[in-house]
């Protein structure tokens, strides 16, 4: 677990440089959002995903891209030094965390 934590949180600095629109002032700031991205897909997410399943399947899967964007943008809404100035910054950010901390589950 602290391997993936430690993952997503590379994977957020990564984002934070290649990916114009999202800004992250400090590491620490990382972590904090990080353990609250954890927290959000842990508690929020099962629940939107019952929610929104009849467009999930009538968009065969595509909308849970949708989905993860929205939840990273609503982290970069309210953790100050933490910013995501769009949708597309977000939906590209959400994948690349994605892939990264699944990655690192995968190896770890």
């Amino acid at each position: 677990m602290l391997t993936r934590l430690l993952a997503v949180v590379v994977a957020l600095l990564l984002a934070s440089r290649y990916i114009p629109g999202i800004n992250i002032d400090t590491i620490y700031t990382a972590l904090v959002v990080a353990v609250l991205l954890g927290l959000i897909n842990l508690i929020v997410r099962p629940i939107l995903l019952v929610l929104t399943l009849p467009i999930t399947i009538l968009t065969l899967g595509l909308f849970l891209f949708v989905l993860n964007a929205l939840l990273f943008w609503f982290v970069g809404s309210f953790v100050k030094g933490f910013e995501v100035t769009g949708f597309v910054p977000a939906l590209l950010g959400s994948l690349l965390v994605s892939i990264i901390g699944s990655l690192a589950q995968r190896f770890a």
